[in-house]
């Protein structure tokens, strides 16, 4: 375990899954819901984010290949969706425009817009895929 190579995979995953960039996006899509439900899906997201990466990190490469989709096809996708994530960001459009303040289910905005794709990024996924190593040491798939 070399330690510059686990400062190296810390920061690689910091920079892309960006807490402080996605502070603003959480101020958003929670501006109308109370203390305890901002608490409540600031939780939620955090571990549905980690679930996500951990199912990555653990079987990322060999869900790709199994699909028989490159890491450049998910790369390519994983920026595609950034862009369409980002466009909604630059029109104004959040999550909370389609539904009154009193009907914003704390629940459903902690897995979208929050866990993912705002923590759980296509390039956290990516980043957990690739930072993981599995190309040398993945699972067996049958064929």
């Amino acid at each position: 375990m070399n330690l510059s190579e686990r400062l190296e995979e810390f920061v690689t995953l910091w920079v892309v899954i960006d807490p402080l960039g996605t502070l603003p996006v959480f101020l958003a899509v929670t501006a109308t819901l109370d203390a305890a439900s901002r608490r409540k899906a600031a939780i939620l997201s955090t571990l549905v984010s980690f679930g996500v990466l951990v199912f990555f990190a653990m079987a990322g490469h060999w869900l790709l290949r199994a699909m028989d989709v490159s890491i450049h096809s998910f790369q390519i996708a994983g920026a595609i969706v950034l862009f369409l994530f980002a466009l909604t960001m630059i029109h104004g459009k959040s999550h909370t425009d389609a539904q009154a303040p009193s009907e914003t289910n704390p629940m459903e905005i902690a897995i979208y817009p929050l866990a993912i794709p705002s923590i759980a990024s296509p390039g956290a996924m990516l980043a957990a895929v690739v930072l993981t190593d599995n190309a040398r040491h993945n699972f067996p798939i049958g064929r």
